[in-house]
């Protein structure tokens, strides 16, 4: 039996939400240091009040719309890979041009990417990232090692270093001139990796 949400849950909802909305507006157009928190409930017509209820503060609100966008970025990669045709390694290639295309969005590469690491410390921000799309990267791993497609290696430390050198090409790609044709070659040399560890 599903649970009626009573009033006050369903407005706990929507201040949370529209906290978020204007958040990630405001960041992607203006950037983490220059916002301030009365800012933000300004426009989002909320009190200070409750940005400190929902996410004790601007740090707060700012990772919350950066999982949020990393949420969208894991379904991305996990949509594209579950409905490619082929063999795994077609699906992992896959995987990978979802993700860089991701890298490609505008929001995603202002806040994730670029701020991501001034606003949570990069030890945070590391943690944030690993922790949506690691799993993700190991297991896809697991799957092209199972299945014969690459040389049997350890998963951890194989899983690490691709995840690297995969990070480096999305900030390759959010610090361009032209993002677009860095994301071209940024696609050419995730293949180039994935085809180098072959069995």
């Amino acid at each position: 039996m599903t649970a009626v949400k009573t009033r006050r849950e369903l407005y706990a909802e929507t201040t949370r939400q529209a906290l978020i909305d204007v958040g990630r507006r405001v960041f992607a157009e203006r950037g983490y240091t220059a916002v301030s928190a009365e800012e933000l409930v300004r426009q989002a017509g909320l009190t200070r009040g409750a940005l400190y209820h929902h996410f004790d503060g601007k740090q707060g609100l700012f990772e919350a719309v950066f999982e949020e966008l990393e949420d969208t970025a894991v379904r991305a990669v996990t949509t594209a890979m579950t409905t490619a045709a082929g063999d795994p390694e077609t699906r992992a290639r896959a995987g990978l041009s979802a993700y860089l295309d991701a890298c490609g969005q505008p929001d995603f590469r202002e806040i994730v990417l670029k701020q991501g690491p001034i606003a949570l410390g990069h030890e945070r921000w590391q943690e944030l990232d690993v922790r949506h799309f690691g799993g993700l990267l190991r297991d896809a791993l697991t799957t092209l090692m199972d299945e014969g497609y690459l040389t049997r290696r350890p998963v951890e430390m194989l899983g690490r270093a691709l995840f690297g050198a995969i990070t480096e090409l999305g900030l390759a790609i959010a610090e361009a001139d032209d993002p677009a044709a860095a994301r071209a070659e940024a696609d050419v040399i995730a293949a180039t990796l994935l085809s180098g560890l072959r069995a």
